[in-house]
């Protein structure tokens, strides 16, 4: 079978540690597969996830402070709910876009893969907790963005990776900080997990900046001029600082591109 429709597979499961552990075995086999010039079609409804948690909108989400168990679960099942749609996004990145060269497919297989290695070590780490992904309810904020830039690679590689998931750059370093002045033992494995996601995104981040700027030199465009045209039409969330610099610059944002960010 070939890498995309592979890929569309591991799409549509429903359940979460057998999606994971496909993603993972997807990318182990993914040097031996071959890459179709079209794409798939999807033959169930996307993305496969599980009837829990209950998707409601970002501002119902109830917010819980880290320093009671209870508090630090739901801030786990948080982050894990943004691993397993992001274990979809690339997923959905792999067999979507026609015209790509192969290592685009292959790039993408391999975030998925890490994603769902992130989403197993929270998902592990919430079961210490007596807690299991669905417990606790959840947005969709992610995902619809992946809707929204469907049908244009350019604005997929803009919005997602290097704006949407670029936003877990600034976020980490200020949740774990929180969770160190916790202490617990559970808080500061946490804190370990986090410093293996934080590693592997801007990893993450670096291949959706480099994708778009390879797109737009295709397509003839100024990408830092783009940008903000495409976070118009689009309608992505505008990001105010703390921005994580240091970050940003490993995963590729030029000084033009910071810059903006801190107009």
């Amino acid at each position: 079978m070939e890498l995309r429709q592979r890929a569309l597979q591991v799409l549509c499961i429903a359940d979460p540690s057998q999606k994971a552990a496909q993603a993972r075995e997807l990318q182990v086999a993914s040097a031996e597969l071959s890459i179709a010039a079209a794409a798939p079609t999807p033959a169930l409804p996307l993305p496969g996830r599980p009837a829990r948690p209950e998707l409601i909108h970002p501002s119902k989400v109830p917010r819980r402070s880290p320093a009671k168990p209870e508090g630090l679960a739901a801030l786990l099942h948080a982050i894990a709910h943004i691993e397993f749609n992001a274990i979809n996004l690339a997923l959905d990145a792999v067999w979507r876009f026609d015209g790509m060269p192969p290592q685009f497919h292959r790039d993408w297989t391999r975030v998925a893969a890490e994603e769902a290695y992130h989403f197993t070590l929270l998902r592990e780490h919430l079961a210490v907790l007596g807690h299991e992904y669905g417990d606790f309810a959840a947005h969709d904020n992610l995902w619809a963005m992946c809707e929204k830039t469907a049908g244009d690679v350019v604005a997929r590689m803009a919005l997602v990776p290097r704006t949407l998931e670029a936003r877990g750059l600034d976020a980490t370093p200020q949740i774990q900080e929180k969770l160190r002045q916790v202490g617990t033992p559970a808080a500061r494995r946490a804190v370990d997990i986090l410093d293996v996601i934080l590693r592997d995104e801007i990893g993450h981040v670096a291949i959706g900046n480099r994708w778009y700027r390879w797109l737009c030199e295709r397509e003839g465009l100024d990408p830092v001029a783009h940008y903000p045209v495409l976070v118009e039409r689009y309608c992505a969330p505008r990001l105010y600082p703390p921005f994580n610099v240091g970050a940003r610059a490993q995963a590729g944002f030029s000084a033009e591109e910071l810059a903006w960010l801190l107009r």
